[in-house]
């Protein structure tokens, strides 16, 4: 069964260049994210950070959205580069 649910998204002016969230393969359970930052974000072990998304959504009523950190793709990417 596919539901397609509308969900209004405005992209603020520091995000205009920004990719929109989107299922990077099939099957993913969540859609993929970008920070709206210009500098890298540092966060330590434990510790909390607010993130701009660039976005404003409108999440329908009955529903909720939740930011969850990636399954360790990141983390194997930036192993490769050091």
């Amino acid at each position: 069964m596919n539901l397609a649910i509308p969900v209004p998204v405005d992209v603020l002016p520091h995000a205009a260049d920004l990719a929109l969230p989107a299922y990077a393969t099939a099957g993913a359970a969540g859609l993929d994210l970008v920070a709206a930052v210009t500098d890298p974000v540092t966060i330590a072990p434990g510790a909390r950070a607010l993130v701009p998304t660039g976005l404003r959504i409108a999440v329908p009523e009955g529903f909720e959205a939740q930011v969850r950190p990636r399954s360790g793709f990141a983390w194997k990417q930036l192993s490769l580069i050091h």
